[in-house]
């Protein structure tokens, strides 16, 4: 994992390790990361975004892939 802006905020770190399961899918790596990291990484997500495989996704039905960002939106241009 990866995260950017109010997301490493949130994490207190810019990097982390976390495991799921085979298969598992973007809304299953989200209930992980709102577990570790509580209300304030709850609030980000309502509104990030996930960068996989070199493409952006809000879609959490998708499988995880093996490395993701959390990118919420940034501010200015």
């Amino acid at each position: 994992m990866r995260y950017f802006a109010a997301a490493a905020e949130a994490a207190g770190c810019t990097e982390e390790s976390v495991r799921i399961g085979e298969g598992a899918d973007l809304g299953a790596l989200r209930s992980v990361l709102v577990e570790r990291h509580g209300p304030k990484m709850e609030r980000v997500l309502t509104v990030a975004a996930f960068l996989q495989d070199d493409e952006l996704t809000r879609d959490l039905g998708l499988v995880a892939a093996s490395r993701v960002d959390v990118l919420p939106p940034f501010a200015g241009g």
